[in-house]
């Protein structure tokens, strides 16, 4: 199979996967944010970022390197498994110990036990981790759909039953370990392949070497992000991080459907291209393909943001809308900054993609104290600011190895960016004047949900018959 066939496959298969997921997820979401209270997100909310540090170190960026190298073979994959093992073990019991000291720093006792409980999942992903490596490295997404939407199925079923039965915040925690449980059990019994009992010294070098800088950069990173809910969590009270939560939750959940798929395909796909001026000419043709996914998506949902909110959550959950509206801008970029990031690794420059994370970190470090003087709604402002800074800087860094600078990027997407903005500012002044005729939520959300992408496809492939022709060719294919 071709490369190209490959990758329109890829993208198939795997959008199939993270359209499906993320439904019943999203589903999942609108039932429990309506049984349960904000506060409860927001607890959860808390320790998120502990769970997250835990797998980052487990896998060590070493799965990534499984995925760029060219032939791996058995003693590869059975070295990465058995390091991934250790490690999730050693890293479990810090947090285990850990635990009391995290509920003394947020004053909230109950979670002693919800970490300890929660820590169980990176223990459990690292038995599938090489697993997944494997059908990525291989393409084969098909699989990794029939076996993630079983366990999204039967968790989502758990976590229901147990907050429609007054288990309160301990859903949202047994929703999640069900996941993981189920999904590796379901790995283990369907992807054909078993680890050995192997430890290569020199393999495991080899994989470390490269890992361990994407480890420190994914920690950086990891640790930033989160860095939000920890302040929130520790000089606001547990309902506004339920806020902040539900409106970063919302505003990525449709970017991380585009996200997730461009990312295992491109990631892959980019390792397999040796020639520069053909992953030149990949990269600008997937960005472009983004931007006009993502610009016309995100603006509609922050023109109808307090009207989707009160329709799918309820009223309660309108303190999140500002939020949500402010961090949505963020998303715009979030795709490709993420996407550009891939050229780093099929390139083996780990050792940049680290120095860029330093740097972008200590410039949000910066903005986030500044962003904490204006209460949460200054952080959201921050933490927008802050994710175009990165997109700016990840940019550079990307077209520097492909000889695609960032002042060519720009001049390549502006008009997309353009398109969006001159539409969006016609629907919203249409939509103030038009407000005594729509009474009923649901059909303010569709009307102009449809309207604004609908305009925005056909202005932005009217000025861009580049982008008509691309996405002939890959109906045609």
């Amino acid at each position: 199979m071709s490369l190209k066939k490959q990758a329109i496959s890829g993208v198939k298969w795997n959008f199939v996967q993270q359209f499906s997921v993320q439904i019943i997820n999203f589903v999942v979401q609108i039932i429990l944010a309506r049984l349960l209270m904000p506060e409860m997100f927001g607890l959860i909310a808390m320790v998120v970022i502990f769970i997250s540090i835990g797998q980052t170190l487990m896998d060590g960026g070493m799965t990534s390197s499984l995925i760029r190298t060219k032939n791996p073979d058995q003693t590869d994959y059975s070295t990465v498994f058995v390091t991934n093992i250790i490690v999730s073990f050693l890293i479990y019991g810090v947090v285990y110990v850990s635990a009391p000291y995290i509920a003394y720093f947020y004053d909230q006792n109950i979670l002693t036990d919800i970490v300890r409980l929660f820590a169980l999942t990176f223990v459990i992903q690292a038995l599938v981790a090489v697993h997944a490596a494997k059908l990525t490295k291989e393409m084969n997404f098909k699989l990794q759909m029939k076996l993630e939407i079983p366990a999204t199925i039967i968790s989502a079923v758990v976590g229901v039953t147990m907050a429609y039965k007054g288990y309160g915040v301990w859903s949202l925690v047994w929703l999640n370990l069900i996941r993981a449980i189920a999904f590796t059990v379901q790995y283990w019994l369907f992807v054909d392949w078993r680890p050995s009992l192997i430890f290569d010294k020199n393999r495991f070098k080899y994989h470390f070497d490269f890992g361990y800088k994407l480890t420190i950069s994914g920690l950086i990173n990891t640790i930033y992000n989160d860095a939000y809910r920890i302040v929130i969590g520790k000089f606001f009270s547990p309902a506004a991080v339920g806020f902040f939560n539900q409106a970063e939750t919302m505003r990525l959940f449709p970017v991380n459907q585009i996200t997730s798929v461009v990312g295992k395909v491109t990631y892959p796909l980019f390792s397999k291209i040796n020639d520069d001026l053909r992953l030149k000419s990949v990269y600008r043709i997937t960005m472009k393909l983004l931007l006009l996914c993502v610009v016309p998506v995100m603006l509609s949902l922050i023109l109808v943001a307090e009207e989707g909110f009160r329709f799918v959550f309820g009223d309660k959950w309108l303190p999140a809308v500002p939020y949500f509206q402010i961090l949505a801008l963020a998303s715009i970029v979030r795709p490709v900054s993420v996407y550009n990031l891939n050229i780093l690794k099929v390139k083996g420059r780990s050792d940049l993609f680290l120095k860029s994370e330093i740097i972008k970190k200590i410039l949000g470090v910066i903005i986030l104290l500044i962003g904490l003087q204006f209460q949460v709604t200054g952080l959201a402002i921050s933490l927008t600011v802050f994710s175009y800074f990165s997109f700016m800087i990840n940019m550079h860094y990307s077209g520097v190895l492909i000889s695609y600078s960032m002042l060519e990027q720009m001049k390549d997407t502006i008009h997309l960016y353009g398109i969006g903005i001159v539409i969006y500012l016609i629907l919203y002044v249409v939509k103030i004047y038009s407000q005594p005729y729509f009474h009923n939520d649901f059909i303010t959300i569709i009307f102009f949900g449809v309207v604004f992408i609908l305009l925005y496809l056909f202005t932005a492939l009217f000025f861009d018959k580049n982008l008509l022709s691309i996405i002939k060719a890959i109906k045609k294919e």
